[in-house]
């Protein structure tokens, strides 16, 4: 009875026990004790196998192509314990974007030649961007099979080079010690026009008169960004650009700054209900965001451009034509619907 007490457990429990430990000197369940195992060894490498060549493929297609091949019918949950037997496990796939060999080249040598960047000279850099946020989205969720430590393998990675549709579009600035307020577009795209009468002519003129000749100013190389007017725009200002590789969204800090907005959109309950009440919770937590977060991601540059870091990712794909740069997953709820993930 005390024994049962301490360890939680019946008496009957004590007692079979017991006897078995008479019998056999052990308390380990004997070899064949137990249901019968409904796959065999074979079967189990079989679904492994199965599951490496169609990482999307689902636990019910896995168990309809295991039972059209050995007559063997396994339920999703037996499909799902093979398979984290053998390391595979569902997780969302990584996002990127694709880099022919020469984007590859821009990119590695533009991280060479700001590796060594101080903190100070990158104060002088207002980090720009343009961000698409949504009330509502695609709600599918897409799953692969992979093995723990390969979320960066190529075939664990979807491949996506745009936005999802609909939403407000904005736009904001960032530098060590300040930012721009949020900018909402009053039109749904950007076109060059818009883009200096709404953005360059506004505020980034505005930020180059206060910093100095030494101010640069970063922008992607979106269409809109590089059309002749902007250019000639620019030169008129003698706002000077500095030169930005291309398909590299993960080199500017800013993006942690979308991340960080739409994450704070999600935790507002209720969540903003109209296109109205979006953009008037987007400018205020972006007004509401620390500096220090700000200048905690621009100090992460030195990190970014770690061409020792890059060559890896580089050599890593040596056997494919692509450099995967990676976007965090997608959550709709009324925030950026390029690349956020929300934590409970």
């Amino acid at each position: 009875m005390e024994t049962a007490t301490c360890l939680n457990i019946s008496r009957q429990t004590v007692s079979k026990l017991w006897k078995q430990f008479q019998n056999d000197g052990s308390v380990v369940r004997r070899p064949g004790q137990g249901r019968k195992r409904m796959t065999t060894a074979s079967e189990d490498r079989y679904l492994a196998l199965t599951a490496r060549r169609n990482r999307k493929a689902t636990a019910r297609q896995l168990s309809s192509e295991l039972a059209a091949a050995t007559g063997t019918v396994a339920s999703r949950q037996t499909i799902y314990r093979r398979l984290n037997e053998k390391g595979l496990y569902a997780r969302k796939p990584r996002v990127c974007v694709l880099l022919s060999s020469q984007k590859k080249r821009d990119r590695f040598n533009w991280c060479k030649e700001h590796q060594n960047w101080t903190e100070h000279q990158w104060s002088h850099v207002l980090f720009t961007d343009e961000s698409r946020f949504s009330l509502t989205g695609d709600s599918k969720r897409v799953y692969i099979w992979r093995e723990s430590g390969t979320r960066n393998d190529p075939s664990n990675i979807v491949e996506r080079d745009r936005f999802g549709s609909g939403g407000v579009m904005v736009w904001g600035g960032i530098m060590i010690d300040g930012r721009t307020p949020l900018h909402v577009f009053s039109s749904g795209s950007v076109t060059g026009q818009i883009y200096r009468d709404e953005v360059l002519d506004p505020y980034v003129r505005l930020f180059r008169g206060a910093y100095g000749p030494d101010f640069l100013f970063m922008d992607d190389n979106a269409r809109p960004h590089r059309a002749n007017l902007v250019d000639e725009f620019l030169e008129s200002e003698d706002i000077k650009r500095i030169p930005w590789p291309p398909n590299s969204p993960d080199l500017n800090p800013i993006e942690n700054l979308w991340d960080y907005l739409g994450r704070a959109i999600a935790r507002i309950h209720p969540p903003p209900r109209d296109v109205n009440a979006l953009k008037t919770a987007l400018l205020e937590e972006w007004r509401l965001i620390p500096q220090t977060v700000v200048n905690n991601v621009i100090s992460s540059l030195k990190t970014r451009c770690d061409i020792r870091r890059g060559r890896r990712c580089i050599n890593s794909h040596r056997h494919d034509s692509s450099f995967y740069q990676y976007y965090k997953p997608t959550l709709y709820l009324g925030e950026v619907t390029r690349p956020i993930q929300m934590t409970a």
